[in-house]
């Protein structure tokens, strides 16, 4: 009797062709949920086949079950199918590679001209943010300076309490030296200074006159003794009714230290090789002939004064002596008495600046000297700006022979 293995279903295994065995194979192969036995030829145990029999017989249906499910599910979109083969050809890849896009050099241009627009306007806004621009319309100009604080010679930055006459002066000079300035106004707020840098300031403004540019003033609160002096000669003077004016005088100081040094104990050995030479030391009081001489340099200085007011605004020495006694004057009554022509603002004088000067239409302000950032901010790292500032003032504020000034004392 043969040995026969028989399935559950009564098949024969061993009447199995290997064409059979192989067609069920590809069936299982495309069935879903697939379930494959590999094992080497010639080594197929029954229970294999056994196996293997069960799915060749349920691969029909489920060949059935899969194109029912194919047949429900909705077309693929070409374009869809066409990415993701080329996604998968990508990933694919043993060394995928990232294209660039490469900038045209048009696009290089576009933004370097963004960039020179954007200084450019910031600029022009720097500019004339800090005064310097003035109107945009007309060649004509009108340029303000400002005399702010006491006046002395020297170098110091403007903003800082000091108006010197090498400033001042170069800003008259370079507005003369512009073809387009048609007049010139003086901002003034300052209780005065010193003669000599009235007297610098002066010759400056009488030098643009000469060359028929018409100087303006408008006194702000306070225009006295020096900055009066320097607007006597002006072609116009603007006032407010509560400027304070005038002070037309000449005072010199002197400090005499000697009681304190004696009850310090402190003593001086002074050598000099003549009378007046240590006149005006903090260690002794002046003597009278020195005081005499004093007082003859004070009238000096005054008698000059009143020779620059007398000849500015068209009055007799002696009219203007009777005014010249120190004391200051209203703007009301400094027009009263002929010493500014009328009362108005900064802007009243420059419309008058416009008109003496022939511009017609509204002139291009240029403002020469307005007080600038750093010079405002000079000795914040310090954190004491008038220690700062007192380095460039020291030769005068701390003078050995006092101080001759033009000035409210």
């Amino acid at each position: 009797m043969n040995d026969e293995n028989v399935n559950s279903e009564g098949v024969d295994s061993k009447s199995t062709s290997p064409e059979e065995a192989s067609g069920d194979d590809l069936s299982r192969s495309s069935a879903p949920n697939k379930k494959e036995t590999i094992v080497p030829e010639g080594d197929i145990s029954d229970s294999t086949i056994e196996e293997n029999s069960s799915y060749s017989d349920s691969a029909p249906e489920r060949q059935e079950s899969a194109k029912k499910d194919a047949q429900e599910l909705p077309p693929r979109d070409p374009d869809k199918k066409r990415i993701e083969n080329e996604s998968l050809s990508m990933n694919s890849s043993s060394s995928p590679s990232v294209k660039k896009k490469k900038r045209s050099g048009t696009s290089y241009i576009v933004i370097l001209l963004a960039l020179i627009a954007v200084i450019g306007l910031s600029m022009v806004a720097i500019i004339y943010g800090l005064g310097f621009g003035g109107n945009i319309g007309t060649s004509e100009k009108i340029a303000i300076i400002y005399v702010q604080g006491t006046m002395l010679t020297g170098n110091v930055p403007a903003g800082l309490g000091y108006a010197t006459s090498e400033e001042i002066s170069e800003n008259i000079h370079r507005s003369v030296a512009d073809e387009n300035v048609r007049a010139i106004v003086l901002r003034i707020n300052s209780p005065g200074g010193s003669p000599a840098a009235a007297q610098e300031i002066t010759v400056e403004i009488e030098k643009a006159q000469e060359q028929g540019i018409p100087v303006i003033v408008s006194m702000g609160d306070l225009a006295a003794s020096a900055a009066y002096y320097i607007s006597a000669p002006a072609d116009y003077i603007f006032a407010n009714p509560s400027t304070n004016t005038g002070s037309i005088g000449v005072i010199w100081t002197f400090e005499n230290k000697s009681s304190f040094n004696e009850k310090e104990g402190i003593d001086y050995y002074i050598s000099k090789s003549g009378e007046f030479k240590d006149m005006g030391g903090t260690w002794r009081g002046l003597t009278d002939e020195e005081k005499e001489y004093a007082d003859s340099v004070v009238m000096d200085s005054y008698e000059e004064f009143v020779t620059q007011v007398a000849e500015g605004r068209n009055m007799s020495r002696s009219d203007v002596k009777k005014l010249a006694d120190g004391r200051v004057y209203t703007g009301s009554r400094a027009k009263e008495l002929g010493l500014v022509d009328d009362f108005g603002n900064l802007y009243d004088a420059i419309d008058k600046a416009a008109e003496l000067g022939g511009i017609q239409g509204e002139p291009r302000v240029v403002y020469m000297n307005k007080a600038r950032l750093s010079s405002l901010l000079l000795g914040s790292d310090s954190g004491d700006s008038s220690r700062e500032t007192s380095q460039f003032v020291n030769y005068f504020e701390e003078s050995p022979y006092g101080k001759i000034l033009a000035c409210i004392g």
